[in-house]
C-alpha cells in the first residue's frame, strides 16, 4: 500500500498550543519569556531504560 501526502493550505491549518510541565505544574510553552522559550526548543526526548 503506497502511503498518500497530505497537503492543506495555510487557511486550513490551526494553531496546537504546546503545555509542558516546570516545577510541578503545567504551563502554555507560549506563556514562557524567550529564553525560557529557547531552552524548551533545545530539550531532547529520551526514554529511560528498565534494569532488571
Amino acid at each position: 500500500m503506497k502511503k498518500q501526502k497530505i497537503l492543506l493550505t495555510n487557511k486550513e491549518r490551526q494553531v496546537c498550543e504546546v503545555w509542558t510541565r516546570v516545577m510541578g505544574y503545567h504551563r502554555p510553552v507560549t506563556s514562557f519569556n524567550p529564553g525560557k522559550q529557547s531552552e524548551h526548543a533545545d530539550r531532547l526526548c529520551f526514554t529511560e531504560q528498565v534494569e532488571g
